[in-house]
């Protein structure tokens, strides 16, 4: 049941949507324009993209240059680029202008790398200096998140002082809950709270009352796995550091719910095989190759199911029920090992899966398909054996069903970590080499079985 705030927003942005499709088709440009000012960047990005390219071309032009930038950064990777591409150099320096070194990064990342060598020259050298510490990291890593925005004090300073150094700033860097404390040397050493500060003694130092129990995130970490740590703790922010322990930047709560997003969507476009930021309303130009190179994989491995059945072409003539039940036999193993391979990655996703519980899940899984087996194939034997009225199908059929469902239990364990391990994703390959394996055994098992017994 879809919750009903969602369902609320979703209802409002299809609304807004309308009355700019109807202000559009009128040819009132100003009309347009004005509704785009009483919206949020965020809602504005909503809008983009869920409009085709000709209007979201047309509504980008109706924006104020003010929250151009802001917009751009809601957008998902495939509707920047196209936003990107029409472009010059001076017009995207103007739009980065104000924005978070890792949110001018993200943009930087989806241009090529002439284009972005252009930018960063046209760059203030505060800026770019700011950005460039970003981009030494890749993308998805805790480096490539981090914004370089932050506030530092160091530990002998009394908290008078302190609030005297805030009060110079016009304005805090935004989910400010944490002032950073490091040596002369930028080394991290502990945070000092918000909370402690306006609530202490302002004569105290801020050694006497900061949090030194927090232990930094290293640059180098992985964006899913600083996803698990803000889960885990509750954070709004966390420090980043380098190898030697100096404090980089820091990392905010609006980044790890991007990630924690964008695996969201990473793992249910990768079902069908597609890039989790795919444009609903990418040209055909662009949907049809991205679609058809999944389709090409997928065709490989029906065919090697069919070669499986052809080898079998003289004892499925000799007994038609056999065409009848095979299906059945590849679609059961097809469905378990789905279910397997699902808890697997996601058990991956979480940190929860490595080499010390591997086992006892897979002896876990096998017992489970294994019961599953035997239940299922008995109730299918007796249902074959009363619709063809022959035991010795039924004897086939339960045999079959047992081994492809023990079979795909194995797979959708072995599978996933076997692809992680030879670095491809699992999430979006495990799927297709699953099947052919549930297939292939299935009609191997059963039309195998079947040529035995009635040889």
């Amino acid at each position: 049941m879809a919750h009903p705030v969602s369902a609320d927003i979703n209802f409002r942005a299809q609304s807004q949507l309308g009355e700019l499709y109807a202000a559009l088709d009128s040819g009132t440009g100003r009309e347009v324009q004005r509704m785009l000012q009483s919206l949020s960047p965020q809602s504005i990005a909503q809008l983009l993209e869920s409009s085709p390219p000709r209007i979201r071309q047309v509504l980008w032009k109706l924006l104020d240059r003010e929250v151009e930038g802001e917009v751009l950064q809601e957008l998902a990777d495939d509707v920047k680029a196209q936003i990107l591409s029409t472009m010059d150099t001076e017009e995207m320096v103007a739009i980065m202008e104000g924005l978070n070194a890792d949110d001018v990064a993200d943009i930087l990342q989806q241009l090529p790398d002439r284009l972005m060598a252009e930018v960063l020259s046209a760059m203030s050298e505060s800026d770019r200096q700011r950005v460039e510490s970003v981009l030494a990291y890749d993308e998805e890593t805790a480096g490539g998140l981090m914004d370089t925005d932050i506030v530092s004090v160091r530990p002998h300073l009394t908290l008078d002082v302190v609030l005297r150094y805030l009060r110079r700033h016009e304005t805090l860097p935004k989910s400010t809950d944490n002032l950073f404390v490091v040596s002369r040397q930028d080394k991290f050493i502990g945070l000092l709270p918000l909370t402690r500060l306006l609530t202490s003694d302002p004569s105290v130092t801020v050694r006497e009352i900061m949090s030194t129990d927090v232990e930094p995130i290293p640059a180098d970490m992985p964006d899913h796995q600083v996803a698990q740590l803000f889960a885990k703790y509750d954070w709004i922010t966390a420090p980043v550091v380098d190898a030697n322990n100096r404090l980089l930047g820091r990392i905010t709560i609006d980044d790890v719910v991007d990630v924690i997003r964008e695996d969201a969507d990473h793992s249910l476009m990768s079902l069908a095989g597609l890039d989790e930021e795919e444009d609903t309303f990418a040209p055909i130009k662009r949907t049809a190759p991205r679609r058809a190179v999944w389709l090409g994989i997928n065709l490989l491995t029906a065919l090697l199911a069919s070669w499986v059945i052809n080898l079998f072409q003289g004892t499925i003539d000799k007994v038609v029920a056999l065409a009848v039940l095979m299906p059945i036999v590849a679609s059961m193993g097809g469905v378990a090992g789905s279910q397997t391979l699902t808890v697997v990655i996601r058990g991956m996703a979480l940190g929860q899966i490595g080499r010390s519980n591997l086992r006892w899940l897979l002896s876990r899984e096998l017992a489970s398909g294994a019961l599953n087996g035997i239940l299922w194939s008995a109730v299918m034997g007796g249902i074959a054996a009363l619709w063809f009225g022959d035991h010795r199908i039924a004897l086939i059929i339960i045999a079959a069903m047992a081994i492809n469902l023990v079979t795909a239990a194995l797979a959708g364990t072995i599978l996933p970590v076997a692809l992680r391990a030879i670095r491809i994703d699992p999430a979006l390959a495990g799927g297709v080499a699953l099947t052919t394996v549930t297939d292939v055994v299935g009609f191997m098992s059963f039309l195998g079985l079947a040529t035995w017994y009635f040889a």
